[in-house]
């Protein structure tokens, strides 16, 4: 029976469809549900909520499988596919029909560890931001209006025509010069760093967009390499940086000055559109010729009225005359007003210095009155006018009191109208 539908199936046709369903019910009826681990690469969620990655050999075998995850098991899994992740996933193994390609139908997914290439990112990126390789104070900004533009990507990628066709559209003025370079591999890393280099060496560019299309962790890679994050940290020229996708992030995208999500969108941050740059313009012309004409027109009032000053000359002298004839006329009543009012100023303080002169002499009088009745009042002979007597002793001298007189002693005594000689005969002092 076997070896008949053996020749049978070796003499007859099959078609696309039902070989690639054969073999699917042959993996299906002979693996059934299996439990594989991988790491991660490659990951993508589409709109309608399926989860499409690859899974690598854990060992780093060259062996790679496609997964599909639908929306109903991703919903129920509780790990987050990313890129990079070590995990075990349990599912069967079917073909695509469409595409006749192997994939593996993923129905729950455990997490194991982190992969290798997702382990040394998150390690030198670590170890270089501690470094300040990605310190935002490093950060250049983009010159407004750049004429030149370098591009650093490979001469067939996608994102280079990407480029070039935006600024076709949106900057025409804008010139481009390629920096080649490989984009992916082994030999892309120094590729990238030599084209970094002979931009810096040539120093004929603005800016620099280092750009590449979407791709998984390992494609991607070289933009990750510590080498090239280093040339583009350390670049003289301003670096904008357009690599992948939007949810893709590598080292070099920390170390430019900006980041963008895509190829295109470097171009357009780059390169401001040239409709927007005409349109400025004509706001500046229009607003230089509004200028232009307001001083133009106070320039011509300012002549207008100069030439009518300048006109009537006549009238100016005349109206100065006027001036001149009637300062002329005010001055001699100005010099007689002024000298009246010294002479009526200096008759007055003549007469105030006389009243006070006056004054002064009155009271100097009197108190040469007063002073001179005073004297008369104290002098001696009116004393001896009203009966008394002083004492002299032989040589002249006062005999103040009988305690200096002796009896016997010859005196004299001075009276108002003479002296006498007098002898004492006895001292009776006072008590």
């Amino acid at each position: 029976m076997e070896g008949r539908e053996t020749v049978a199936s070796a003499g007859m046709a099959w078609s696309v469809a039902a070989l690639l369903l054969a073999v699917a019910d042959a993996l299906a009826a002979r693996l059934g549900s299996v439990t594989v681990r991988g790491e991660i690469s490659g990951m993508s969620r589409a709109t309608s909520g399926h989860c499409y990655f690859t899974l690598k050999d854990a060992s780093g075998a060259a062996a790679a499988l496609r997964c599909v995850m639908f929306k109903r098991a991703a919903a129920l899994t509780a790990v987050a596919p990313a890129d990079g992740q070590q995990v075990q996933a349990r599912g069967r193994l079917a073909v695509y029909e469409p595409r006749g390609d192997l994939q593996f139908v993923v129905e729950s997914l455990e997490r194991v560890g982190s992969g290798s290439l997702y382990e040394e990112f998150l390690r030198l990126r670590a170890r270089l931001e501690a470094q300040g390789l990605f310190d935002p104070a490093r950060k250049r900004a983009l010159p407004g209006d750049p004429a030149t533009l370098g591009i650093v990507t490979s001469l067939g990628a996608a994102a280079l025509r990407d480029v070039l066709t935006t600024l076709a559209r949106r900057a025409p003025q804008v010139r481009a010069i390629v920096y080649p370079s490989l984009v992916q591999g082994s030999e892309a890393p120094a590729a990238l760093v030599e084209a970094l280099g002979q931009a810096a060496r040539r120093r004929e560019v603005e800016v620099l967009l280092l750009v590449r299309g979407g791709g998984s962790l390992e494609d991607l890679w070289s933009f990750n390499d510590e080498r090239v994050v280093r040339a583009v940290a350390a670049s003289p020229i301003p670096v904008v940086c357009g690599v992948g996708h939007e949810t893709d992030v590598t080292l070099c995208d920390l170390a430019a000055d900006v980041r963008v999500p895509t190829p295109t969108a470097a171009a357009e941050l780059a390169a401001p559109a040239r409709v927007e740059r005409l349109a400025q313009v004509e706001a500046l012309a229009a607003r230089l010729l509004r200028a232009g004409r307001s001083r133009i027109e106070r320039w011509a009032q300012g002549l207008d009225l100069l030439a009518h000053r300048v006109a009537r000359p006549a009238s100016r002298l005349a109206a100065e005359r006027e001036r001149l004839e009637a300062w002329r006329s005010r001055l001699p009543r100005a010099v007689t007003n002024r000298l009246v009012r010294e002479h009526e100023g200096t008759a007055i303080r003549d007469r105030a210095l006389q009243r006070a002169v006056g004054a002064a002499q009155r009271q100097l009088d009197e108190r040469l009155l007063a002073l001179q009745a005073r004297l008369e009042a104290a002098h001696p002979q009116h004393v001896l006018r009203r009966g008394f007597a002083w004492l002299e002793d032989e040589h002249g001298q006062a005999i103040p009191g009988v305690a200096t007189l002796q009896p016997g002693q010859r005196v004299q005594t001075v009276m108002v109208d003479g002296r006498a000689q007098l002898r004492v005969e006895d001292i009776a002092p006072s008590r």
